[in-house]
């Protein structure tokens, strides 16, 4: 549920929201609270930062003893400011946060910043209660605060020697002050619109500031440092709205390992594992993601160069063997492609170059060393290339270097204006470059990037996200009204967890096929029912106590004999009593070997911080081998179950691995909707589904599953 419904924001409240967030991130006149000349004192620093800033808007210090602070008049109280303010900077101790937020709020500010951490949770619900009665957007607590260097405003903790060096078009929003500490410190590429460190985000979340963001003029892009997602549907719909209106928001998430500190009942959340369903949910609604500070860095100055790459195939020419050879090394499953040059191009660029070996993409265009002659011909010819969103060279150029620069740079230039191509000069070493390079660059066709890896991914995911589609496909719908009253009638009991037996009972509900069960009370009428339904047969419990029974040794398959079935059963009754009383009912089941097929798994589980999400990949005993599945979150969306199964490790054997025959994946992604779709309807009593194994036959014969497990919420 998004901050809005949570509320009940009305459209009149959403406009009155929004002018609280303009306040609190473009503020025109600014009280600090807890005004002191004390040296290095936040309030102090506020002050020195926007009178170097020669910030317009009031200033009004606010201290209930001094009478002026650095030279300004210095009121009592809030309400003793004759003018009206836009936002506050709360620098005083905890104990006394409710009376001056409740204090600002009387005076109708609707806008403010806590620097320091709340841990009296006391005064964090009084805080949080003052200001949502009252519309106030809050920054933090726990934060360094708002920064505008547009419009030369600060609500910022540290203090600025050169705002016009800060200047830019990036909105950067962080859980991590330090981060913002650290991205400010380099402006060679690109500068900010607004640095918001949103702290511990009691009141105002990440989502409402993109949401904003989004619609700022001075803003061209968007880059979050995140550590948590507070609200899953703010979240999405502010990636929606940014996608919609062509601004790129690239994030970075940090502890991806989240579903792994959870102790999971199923498998799939041990599958899952490792931050996928953050990556599946950023791609559904395209943002951009990256996994360092580095990559997020190059993405952003990427986008800096007036033309941006319509998609990721990018043509690339070099002076250096060793350098193609060091590109193809990173090419391996990178996001960004390298189309191979027509023969008619290799032609015309070996007229000029030299013998051309290999695709010729990148294209070592060394040849007779006249590298004015050979680079400008490359470049050409690459920008030829009809299926090609950018071409970029390879060099090497930086400050301080004790060697004569070559004159590539210029080469690139000029061949960038013969072409309406995007045109990159790339470093091949991270975070290097000339800066007397980059502003050449500077409102021209090419852009400056650096490292390979990082550089070249930066123009894949660029050229992935000028791909999106917008908006995001509608979710799925299946009627599940069958399912749900034979869930809500398994639920009545109270249990743990619902065991395979009545867990088929559901699925079957659904319209789904599963391996018939026989409840049988001893070896000879086990015997009795295996010859009744025919061997092979496999012999197994039932327990809501004993969810996991592969592990203890109860399950026992391709029984295809009397004697092999009365050894099982004599096993597996010393296995039971070694295990001593469980909870839960004991059940023997028989069931007949599922027909010859490959066997998925399709599951459901919850992330602690982004919602239920939904598995599938290998199943059987493959699932703890590969530990490997395709994650999407909850609900899917049209078209994503069947990306699911074809994007899976699994999908070559399902299409018929050297002639081992295709498989029936068109009833597979149906079991994977329905599946998807009864998860979401009933999230609030259902915290896994474990469908393992699914066999899937072929074409026509369907989908039948063999095991399942539901573990209520």
């Amino acid at each position: 549920m998004s901050k809005g419904a949570q509320l009940g924001v009305t459209p009149a409240s959403f406009s009155n929201r929004r002018e609280s967030l303009r306040r609190l991130l473009s503020p025109r006149s600014i009280a600090v609270v807890g005004a002191t000349e004390r040296p290095n004192a936040p309030s102090r620093r506020l002050l020195e930062t926007l009178k170097t800033l020669a910030f317009a808007g009031v200033v009004a210090p606010v201290h209930p003893t001094n009478t002026t602070v650095l030279g300004l008049e210095c009121y009592r109280s809030l309400a003793d400011i004759p003018a009206e303010i836009d936002a506050a900077a709360f620098c005083v101790d905890e104990k006394l946060l409710p009376a001056v937020v409740g204090e600002a709020a009387a005076k109708g500010i609707r806008a403010g910043v806590i620097y320091g951490g709340i841990r009296d949770p006391h005064v964090r619900a009084a805080v949080v209660k003052i200001a949502r009665n009252n519309t106030m957007a809050i920054c933090g607590p726990n934060c360094m605060g708002i920064l505008n260097p547009a419009s030369g405003s600060t609500l910022y903790l540290n203090m600025i020697a050169d705002a016009s060096r800060l200047r830019g078009n990036v909105a950067l929003v962080t859980q991590s002050g330090s981060v913002a500490v650290g991205m400010l410190g380099d402006c060679r590429r690109y500068g900010f619109s607004h640095v918001v460190s949103c702290g511990d985000e009691s009141v105002t979340t990440m989502d409402e500031y993109v949401e904003y963001l989004v619609d700022d003029n001075a803003t061209g892009a968007i880059a979050l440092f995140i550590e948590t997602v507070r609200d899953v549907a703010g979240f999405t719909a502010a990636l929606d709205h940014a996608a919609a209106a062509g601004k790129p928001v690239v994030a970075l998430k940090i502890g991806r390992s989240a579903l792994a500190r959870d102790a999971v009942v199923g498998h799939t959340g041990g599958i899952a594992g490792d931050g996928r369903i953050f990556s599946a949910l950023m791609a559904r609604h395209n943002g951009i993601e990256v996994t360092s500070l580095e990559e997020m860095t190059e993405v952003l100055a990427g986008f800096q160069a007036p033309r941006r790459p319509a998609g990721p195939r990018v043509g690339i020419v070099t002076a250096s063997g060793g350098q193609v050879e060091m590109i193809l090394d990173e090419a391996g499953g990178a996001l960004f492609e390298l189309p191979s040059l027509t023969d008619a191009l290799k032609q015309e660029a070996a007229a000029v170059i030299g013998p051309i070996s290999g695709p010729g993409n990148p294209l070592d265009a060394w040849g007779s060393g006249d590298y004015t002659k050979t680079l400008a011909h490359g470049m050409d010819v690459m920008s030829r290339h009809p299926d090609l969103d950018a071409v970029a060279m390879f060099s090497d150029t930086n400050d301080g270097q004790p060697m004569m620069p070559t004159r590539y740079t210029d080469i690139l230039l000029e061949a960038s204006k013969r072409s309406e191509k995007p045109f990159y000069f790339l470093n091949t070493r991270s975070n290097l470059m000339r800066l007397e390079t980059v502003e050449k660059f500077t409102g021209t066709g090419v852009g400056m990037l650096t490292g390979v890896r990082q550089g070249l991914g930066a123009l894949g995911r660029m050229g992935i996200w000028a791909r999106r589609a917008v908006p995001a496909p509608t979710v799925i719908e299946e009627d599940t009204h069958a399912a749900n009253g034979l869930l809500k009638e398994a639920l009545q009991a109270g249990r743990v967890t619902i065991n395979e037996i009545d867990a088929k009972v559901v699925l079957r509900g659904l319209g789904l096929r599963a391996v018939d069960d026989h409840i049988v009370t001893s070896a000879a009428d086990a015997a009795a029912t295996a010859t009744r339904i025919g061997y092979p047969v496999v012999l197994k419990v039932a327990s809501d106590s004993i969810p996991h029974r592969s592990e203890h040794g109860l399950v026992h398959v391709g029984l295809s004999s009397p004697d092999a079935l009365a050894l099982a059963w004599e096993q597996q009754a010393g296995r039971l009593a070694a295990m001593g009383p469980v909870a839960a009912p004991v059940l023997h089941v028989v069931q007949p070997m599922a027909s010859a097929g490959i066997e998925v798994i399709v599951g459901v589980a919850r992330d602690p911080e982004l919602g239920p999400y939904i598995a599938f990949g290998a199943g059987g005993v493959l699932v703890e081998l590969l530990g490997d599945a395709v994650v999407r979150p909850l609900p899917l969306r049209q078209g994503e179950a069947e990306a699911m199964v074809r994007g899976s490790r699994i999908a070559r054997l399902l299409d018929g691995f050297r002639g081992s025959g295709a498989r029936d994946v068109v009833a597979l992604v149906r079991l994977v909707e329905r599946v998807a779709a009864f998860a979401w309807t009933n999230r609030s009593v259902i915290r896994e589904i474990d469908i393992n194994p699914v066999f899937v036959g072929t074409p026509g014969q369907g989908c039948f599953i063999a095991d399942a497990l539901i573990v209520p919420a």
